[in-house]
């Protein structure tokens, strides 16, 4: 038997089934208690107060006032975590961007029971999450066309092609990775990406990253050359790793095993970038839940590798960064409006054999 507080989650949707679905499944949970539910914006936008839940869960495409502009509008007044449901839709992450700390895709019939399983774990990761605010959209930051040649190419004289960035989040980490990669030159080394996020959605994601920063973002592909300008990110059913082809950097995708809790696995990549690259890589690790990336961030350290954690501050959980730090892993510790600079002034510096 549970003894701890329960918490309270809020379920929003239109949809009257899936509502109960929901809140029959989470009822099972001992650690849950379903506050209660409202069948759109204007409906939670009165029980938020009386019900005071520890946790949101929203039906992002809602008749009326959908749940971004609920985000947009309710949340302000009312700061309390927000789990964004919605179909397979790059509107997801206008939610995050929005306010959502995290999001969860709509299941089909048969897929009912994971899906509970998963949204429980959310809830539970939610509960604890720093709201660091909604993530504005820069318009200067949109792709403004190619720059052949950045400040950093100019400072190193090969635009960064013998380095590599790697980079793992989970939880808040949409947001946190898509700020670093905007504020970054386009004349940067190879950056690799790991993002705990479903299949169909890390194609979504690297679009989206690909038409608001300066560099060219694909989902990774197994055998895809690592160019200098261009970012990589791991898709959301199979492992990231570095290897070399000749004189050739390429990525390797492949493997379903979970590693850490995890597939892809921030550990899976970080691991492979230390026997590759040794101390020509900079490992970044940033918000999210557990220890994934932690163990393979000390790898890349003990390889000779540059890493930064992100600092508890600016993390919406700081779980992995944390357990980088007690690990001794973390060279620097930063807050997210930080790690650009702090990576780029990294790169600058000439590399001791």
């Amino acid at each position: 038997m549970y003894a701890g507080k329960r918490i309270r989650v809020l379920i929003i949707d239109d949809s009257l089934m899936f509502r109960t679905a929901i809140a029959k499944s989470l009822e099972q949970d001992p650690q849950l208690e379903v506050a209660g539910t409202a069948s759109g914006a204007f409906d939670a936008k009165d029980k938020i107060s009386s019900l005071a839940p520890d946790v949101i869960t929203l039906d992002v495409e809602m008749p009326g006032m959908s749940g971004i502009d609920f985000l947009k509008t309710v949340m302000p007044k009312h700061p309390i975590p927000v789990i964004a449901v919605s179909g397979a839709d790059s509107m997801v992450f206008e939610a995050m961007r929005a306010g959502a700390v995290d999001f969860i895709a709509k299941p089909e019939d048969s897929e009912m029971a994971a899906f509970s399983r998963e949204l429980a774990s959310k809830i539970k990761i939610a509960s604890v999450a720093r709201l660091v605010g909604p993530i504005l959209r820069d318009p200067a930051s949109a792709k403004r066309g190619p720059v052949p040649c950045s400040p950093l190419e100019a400072l190193t004289g090969d635009c960064g092609k013998n380095m590599l960035v790697a980079i793992g989040a989970s939880t808040g980490g949409t947001e946190a990775t898509s700020r670093i990669l905007k504020a970054l030159p386009a004349g940067m080394p190879g950056i690799v990406i790991v993002q705990h996020m479903p299949p169909v959605f890390t194609q979504m994601y690297a679009e989206r990253l690909d038409r608001e920063t300066l560099l060219t973002v694909h989902e990774a592909q197994d055998g895809m050359p690592i160019l200098a300008g261009h970012a990589y990110v791991a898709p959301g059913d199979a492992h990231l790793r570095v290897a070399r082809r000749g004189a050739e950097l390429i990525a390797k995708v492949g493997g379903t095993e979970k590693v850490s809790g995890h597939c892809p696995s921030v550990n899976v990549l970080f691991e492979s970038v230390a026997e590759v690259m040794g101390n020509r890589a900079v490992g970044i690790l940033l918000t999210g839940m557990g220890a994934d990336g932690a163990t393979g961030l000390l790898r890349m350290k003990e390889k000779g590798a540059y890493t930064i954690g992100q600092d508890k501050q600016s993390s919406v959980v700081y779980g992995m960064p944390m357990e980088a730090m007690k690990l001794g892993a973390v060279l620097r510790e930063a807050p997210l409006e930080a790690i650009p600079g702090a990576l780029l002034e990294q790169l600058k510096r000439p590399i001791r054999p």
